[in-house]
């Protein structure tokens, strides 16, 4: 499969998200989170002899999913959640900014610099949608969301240098990070927060969470950083926030709004100006 469509079938996948965590609200945030890591990770338990039990990959695969998501959610706590929200969309930038650090034998162009840019701003409009407070006392806060922009970002780029490395690795292994992790989470769960009362509908969405946008998608994911260019990923991942509002508005009342539509045109203009070359043949 083309790391492209594995692309848009993570994108898609991380577009329901929001409304799966929006109607789990109730439910604390690292319980959350364990439970669908854990059902996320069981998805590799068929082939969990090709699991690659080394060190160095488990430190990194779980620094990247267990590190990422408890940064986030963290920031979350300690920052209002829209401007934490906005700094942590910033992770497809530092993909992009990161590559050359990460692949001596890859380069950036002006353009693709530009492009990524414009979806930046794009996908800013829609996470401030609801207004973006700065103030001085939730510098922590901001702190934590773009440090944990930058581990998925070093978790991505890493995944795929590792890999064409000195410890190959198959995208099963993601199952074991997943299942770490969630044991993480949990830890982080009976050590932080208090566990509520959970109904059979509470349990329906959270296997959907786990199966989906915390399950398969890693999987997608990481086959399609290993098969592809971390350039063009990173600015399709700006997809992800307008489709997860997409998503939003079509299962409840909000309304699609000029805001909206501009920020999908400076999304779908900046994807464009980044990966598209366009050749103008003078006769």
């Amino acid at each position: 499969m083309h790391y492209i469509l594995l692309t848009f079938i993570t994108i898609f996948l991380w577009s329901s998200l929001a409304l799966l965590v929006a109607k789990l609200n109730h439910i604390p945030p690292f319980l959350l989170l364990a439970a669908t890591l854990l059902i996320g990770g069981s998805l590799s338990l068929p082939q969990y002899k090709k699991w690659q039990v080394n060190p160095q990959l488990l430190l990194v695969g779980v620094c990247g999913v267990f590190g990422y998501h408890f940064l986030l959610f963290m920031a979350l706590r300690l920052a209002p959640p829209v401007t934490a929200n906005l700094l942590n969309y910033l992770w497809p930038l530092f993909i992009l900014l990161f590559t050359p650090l990460f692949f001596k034998d890859i380069s950036l162009s002006k353009r693709q610099v530009i492009g990524t840019l414009i979806s930046l701003a794009g996908a800013g409009l829609i996470v401030a949608a609801n207004g973006v407070t700065i103030s001085s006392d939730d510098v922590l806060g901001y702190s934590l969301a773009i440090i944990a922009a930058i581990t998925w970002a070093c978790y991505s780029l890493l995944s795929k240098k590792l890999n064409q490395s000195h410890t190959p690795f198959g995208s099963a292994t993601v199952g074991l990070f997943c299942l770490l992790s969630g044991g993480l989470a949990a830890m982080s769960h009976f050590a932080l927060e208090t566990t509520p009362n959970v109904t059979l509908r509470d349990l329906g969405l959270i296997v959907m969470l786990g199966v989906g946008p915390l399950g398969l998608s890693f999987y997608c994911w990481d086959v399609a950083l290993k098969r592809g260019d971390p350039r063009v990923i990173a600015t399709m991942s700006y997809f992800t926030p307008l489709l997860s509002t997409l998503v939003l508005i079509s299962f409840s009342e909000q309304m699609f709004t000029k805001q909206l539509f501009i920020a999908m045109a400076l999304i779908v203009a900046g994807a464009l100006i980044a990966n598209l070359k366009m050749r103008v043949n003078q006769s």
